[in-house]
């Protein structure tokens, strides 16, 4: 072999050893590309395969901690006691040290942002109270969130053998976080956070300030699982969330990102009814003790419950009046009524008027209803005893000197009849206290009683000193006519006619981003307020509008406390 010959074959046997590596080492490649408005999938490249995804797996452990939140399972001001676990992580690290304390806020903004292996093992450790019993609620949870083909074992995605996901799961999973909790999706959006440690900043900016409308969600990379991201983006009414598995580098994987989202928006529909995801519905599995016909070493069966109740059974009403009782006085009050009518309708002349003539049989039915109601009604609104306002001496209120009238005691009887129905069922209720018999009406069958004409005597009105003056009947004396003064001016604490101005931009594209950085900074002023871009002459000018006249003051204050300049608005 000559000297030239012997050169050009170290030189291709050296170039094979160093490429050789690389082509074995590059991760595989995958992609989806999902409508976030109606979960449909726009595209799709081995979406389906298992395959490292690196700390994509965070945002599994935000989706938990999210959740612990919620349910009341810690807070954001919960200490967390950093673990030896935790502690031991390889970076990318916040710093943590075992046996520090740090609130549950920190860890969240420094796994979110600074993807810090770290803060989310301490999070995992915490909540799960150690690294097997958190990874075991991460795929309870993926399994509820319908990831078919996912299985967790570190909160971090740290390479772990059997630690696999897909490019499909994961936009399932970026869809949850943004539709289940969108009160803390803000957080991947966040350009730099107070940590508590140290002010970290996100691993995704370049993609977040490079693409348009892009508002999340999460990076991650590891040798085996290369340059992976899950980013979502929106634009008009239609927002797009994609997946990318196996990038080769930050650049590349941004650019080819960026390329599958514009295939989101040109493929999607304009208008289309939302369907947000359902509810997760976790499943309790238990295995009972084997029977005895069962052979030795048989494994107990898997039952899968659901803990939603069958049905839902009317509540027993409450003990009031016990009900023979109420019969029995009904029954008092038809038959007093009709010994009372019957023998006057019996006198009654043919030729007497319809409208003199008492119905015999409305005091039957009127006991029937009362006692056989079949549904309680509202307690009755107590009548407030009022002096009567216009009382001549010789006819007291109260005094009956004859006996009564048919008409007059057929009337009273029956709504004597009706307040009694009423009170029974109010106390059926339990709203108040037991009604006093006959609704606490007073009833006269016959004639007055010497008792009662004495109680009358003592208690009837006396005559008015003709010098009392009624307000409430002396006509106003008339004034000098005047043409009225209308007064209107707009409301400056409820009415929702004022707003912000952030200033002029170049460009409506820079106004809006303006408007979308402000509105998730100071989410807690400007949550209900509305975006809108004004074009000037002098540019396009950022505001937010529909706003109290105080909101807009608190939010301007605030934002000029962050050096963000601001001015108010009013109609």
């Amino acid at each position: 072999m000559t000297t030239l010959a012997r050169w050009v074959h170290c030189g291709l046997l050296t170039l094979i050893l160093f490429v050789a590596p690389a082509v074995v080492l590059a991760a595989p490649y995958a992609a989806l590309v999902m409508d976030a408005r109606t979960g449909e999938v726009l595209y799709s490249k081995n979406a389906d395969t298992r395959l490292h995804p690196a700390s994509l797996t965070k945002m599994m452990t935000l989706y938990i901690t999210f959740e612990a939140i919620e349910h009341g399972e810690i807070s954001l001001d919960t200490m967390v006691t950093v673990s030896k676990n935790a502690a031991s992580q390889p970076p990318s690290r916040l710093g943590l040290r075992a046996g520090q304390k740090i609130a549950v806020r920190y860890l969240i903004r420094a796994a979110a942002i600074k993807s810090a292996n770290d803060a989310a093992a301490a999070l995992g450790d915490h909540i799960g109270g150690n690294e097997a019993n958190f990874a075991a609620r991460m795929n309870r949870t993926a399994k509820a969130l319908g990831m078919k083909n996912t299985t967790f074992k570190n909160a971090n995605g740290l390479t772990r053998e059997g630690h696999l996901s897909t490019a499909h799961d994961m936009t399932l999973l970026g869809r949850r976080l943004f539709y289940d909790f969108p009160q803390y999706y803000n957080i991947f959006s966040r350009r730099t956070a107070d940590a508590g440690m140290a002010k970290v900043a996100n691993t995704n900016r370049r993609f977040l300030d490079a693409y348009e409308g892009a508002d999340g969600i999460k990076t991650g990379y590891t040798n085996p699982a290369g340059f992976n991201l899950t980013a979502s983006a929106q634009r008009g009414n239609k927002r797009i969330i994609a997946t990318m598995f196996g990038g080769t580098s930050t650049a590349q994987r941004n650019a080819k990102v960026a390329e599958l989202l514009d295939l989101g928006f040109s493929r999607a529909p304009g208008r289309v009814k939302e369907n947000q995801p359902p509810a997760p519905q976790y499943l309790a599995e238990a295995s009972p003790a084997p029977t005895q016909s069962e052979a030795p070493g048989a494994s107990g069966k898997t039952l899968r419950l659901v803990a939603a109740p069958a049905r839902s059974p009317r509540p027993t009403a409450r003990p009031g009046v016990v009900q023979h009782d109420v019969d029995a006085v009904a029954l008092a009050v038809a038959a007093a009524v009709e010994a009372q009518v019957a023998p006057k309708v019996a006198a009654t002349p043919p030729d007497a008027s319809p409208e003199a003539s008492p119905e015999p049989s409305a005091p039957v039915s009127l006991q029937l209803a009362s006692a056989t109601s079949p549904r309680p009604l509202p307690a009755p609104a107590r009548p407030e005893a009022t002096a009567p306002i216009e009382t001549a001496p010789e006819t007291p209120a109260f005094a009956q000197a004859t006996a009564p009238q048919p008409e007059t005691v057929h009337l009273a009887q029956v709504a004597a009849a009706e307040q009694a129905a009423l009170d029974e069922d109010a106390y059926a209720e339990g709203d108040r206290a037991e009604p006093a018999p006959f609704g606490g009406q007073f009833l006269q069958s016959s004639a007055a009683q010497p008792e009662t004409l004495a109680l009358i005597d003592s208690a009837a009105p006396r005559a008015r000193p003709e010098t009392l003056i009624l307000a409430s009947l002396t006509p106003e004396a008339p004034g000098p006519h005047e043409d009225p003064e209308v007064i209107a001016r707009v409301s400056s604490s409820g009415g929702r006619h004022w707003g912000i101005s952030l200033g002029n931009y170049p460009s409506q594209f820079q106004a809006e981003r303006q408007l979308l950085q402000i509105a998730l900074m100071e989410s807690d002023t400007l949550s209900d307020a509305l975006r809108k871009v004004a074009k000037r002459k002098t540019g396009f000018e950022a505001n937010f509008v529909g706003m109290s006249h105080e909101t807009a003051d608190l939010a301007c204050r605030r934002l000029n406390a962050r050096s963000t300049d601001c001015t108010v608005i009013g109609p």
